[in-house]
């Protein structure tokens, strides 16, 4: 170094702990960190106070319905009034059927609609109308899908029937699986249909082997959420499906037992075995939809590392 080099200028001397730890104690007691900690405990507190009804409840039907679960249940017929024994073997054949009915009405309507909604007419009036349709059909009381279905199946065929049961449950799956197909639909990115465009891809095909794939997961969730209100649905089963003691056979137009309606059946009877069998199925009720939901995440968590 030269004499002609300017003289460096020093460094100065690092802050002294203490003093550090002097401000940190001051703004932990500031009124924005004593406020922040009092608003995350009362926001705990409401979670755990929402909770609590729910996992009582489960903790109800798990105790109580646990006590008579046996294999055996599920392979016999319900038992006549006052007498031992008995299953629900009926009521969860006839709950799967119907479900199955109902989906298979309104999923592919329901997905159809939401392409339609989504993809090719998004700012249409029809579109506007059907979107605003849906959102009002998914507050529809489910009595009145069973009152329709009652005037248009059922007065129809004379018979009360899963197949009228199916459609009730339908008309209450319809409008879950098209507003979330459709949201699904437009959250797919735009960059993805116009690559496909770009490599010759049609109209029909960007949707079939592009967007509906992209947008599987999401429509999958939606169409689990329809399946879990239609598997605990009640009011809509009493106009067209009732109650029946004995096993559905093809071609499934007599009267079909489900889950929810044996619930609604045996828990106001002052038999203690039927009213356990009601706490029982509600707990097998609760079991298949749970399992659909974990099964569908699987599905989807698979198709997702696959692509």
């Amino acid at each position: 170094m030269s004499l002609s080099d300017p003289v460096a200028a020093p460094v100065p001397e690092p802050a002294r702990p203490r003093v550090a730890r002097l401000e940190l104690r001051r703004s932990l007691r500031s009124w924005r960190s004593l406020f922040s900690a009092a608003m995350s405990a009362l926001a705990l507190a409401m979670t755990i106070l929402a909770l609590t009804p729910l996992f009582s409840v489960l903790w109800m039907v798990i105790v109580r319905g646990g006590a008579k679960l046996r294999p055996s249940l599920f392979i016999e017929l319900p038992p006549a009034a006052g007498m031992p024994g008995g299953g629900i073997g009926n009521a969860v054949v006839g709950t799967i059927l119907m479900v199955a009915i109902a989906s298979a009405i309104a999923v592919p309507l329901g997905i159809l609609a939401a392409v339609f909604i989504g993809e090719f007419a998004p700012e249409s009036r029809a579109s506007t109308a059907a979107r605003f349709a849906a959102k009002i059909l998914t507050g529809m009381p489910s009595i009145l899908a069973g009152v329709f279905a009652y005037t248009v199946v059922v007065l129809a065929t004379g018979t009360f029937s899963a197949w009228a049961g199916g459609f009730a449950l339908a008309i209450l799956m319809v409008p879950i699986v098209v507003l979330t197909a459709a949201d699904a639909i437009q959250g797919v990115p735009r960059k993805m249909r116009e690559a496909a465009i770009g490599m010759g891809a049609t109209r029909s095909q960007v949707v079939c082997h592009v967007v509906l794939p992209t947008a599987r997961p999401a429509i999958l969730t939606g169409v689990m959420l329809a399946v879990a209100r239609a598997a605990g649905e009640t009011a809509p089963l009493l106009f067209t499906a009732l109650f029946f003691d004995y096993w559905p056979h093809p071609p499934f137009t007599e009267p079909t037992s489900s889950l929810a309606v044996l619930i609604y059946n045996f828990s106001g009877v002052p038999y203690p075995n039927m009213v356990g069998m009601a706490w029982t199925a509600a707990l097998v009720l609760v079991v298949l939809v749970l399992a659909t939901n974990i099964i569908a995440q699987v599905v989807t968590g698979r198709s997702e590392h696959s692509r």
